[in-house]
């Protein structure tokens, strides 16, 4: 009785492990999730000694601004997630955003919920903010993140056909939600690791927890990377 129980959970973990794997791949050091073939990123390259700020812009354009001044003074580069409605009415600072080395990829044109979409209806957001932001930058951006982390299949089979890698996060701030630079710091910094991609908006409290994230991500022998840098491409 005892030999055939412990059969039984052997064979319940051996299905847990083919589920999870089936979810869940590692891909040359990138952590992804995968859905009908396509690629979700939540991680760079672990071999490698680069991890990414990611910025999510809608508003707050003094404060990107700040940011690449920040950015500047560290040396440091980062992945700015640009919604296309922001970028039709900052197209000087987009610009001024890619001119100092950063890279541009695509947050959505209205920050609408992917997950409830269809493959169209992706399409129809997504596409207008790459057209724009090629445009602005002279450049094919290759990169989108879904709004709030949202998204389906048909996400990820629009952004396919676009020629764009879906980018989530392995930690997020919540700053847009936190007004706590020292709580943002810590949820940045904690235990971090190579490869990580790391959630941010551009918030007061953002812009004044950065010097001491850069400063910490300096002293622990990292360094500040974009995400495309970070994934090795």
């Amino acid at each position: 009785m005892k030999g055939k129980l412990i059969t039984v959970i052997t064979n319940c973990l051996l299905v847990a492990i083919v589920l999870s794997v089936s979810l869940i791949g590692f891909f040359g050091g990138k952590a992804v999730a995968v859905s009908g073939g396509n690629e979700n990123l939540y991680y760079g390259a672990e071999n490698g000694e680069g991890v990414s700020l990611m910025f999510n812009v809608y508003e707050h354009t003094d404060n990107v601004l700040k940011i690449l001044d920040v950015l500047d003074e560290y040396g440091a580069k980062s992945t700015f997630f640009i919604g296309g409605s922001w970028a039709d009415d900052n197209v000087d600072c987009v610009r001024e955003i890619f001119k100092r080395g950063h890279e541009i990829a695509s947050h959505g044109y209205f920050h609408k919920d992917h997950s409830r979409m269809t493959t169209e209806a992706n399409l129809e957001e997504i596409r207008p903010s790459v057209k724009i932001l090629n445009m602005i930058c002279g450049k094919e951006i290759t990169l989108f993140a879904p709004p709030s982390g949202a998204f389906n299949d048909n996400t990820l089979n629009a952004c396919q056909s676009l020629g764009l890698k879906v980018i989530m996060w392995s930690r997020d701030t919540i700053d847009w939600r936190d007004k706590d630079s020292a709580l943002i710091y810590n949820r940045a910094t904690k235990n971090l690791q190579k490869g990580e991609f790391v959630l941010m908006h551009p918030t007061d409290c953002t812009v004044t927890a950065l010097p001491d994230i850069l400063t910490y991500i300096r002293d622990n022998g990292l360094c500040a990377v974009t995400v495309s840098h970070n994934l090795g491409v």
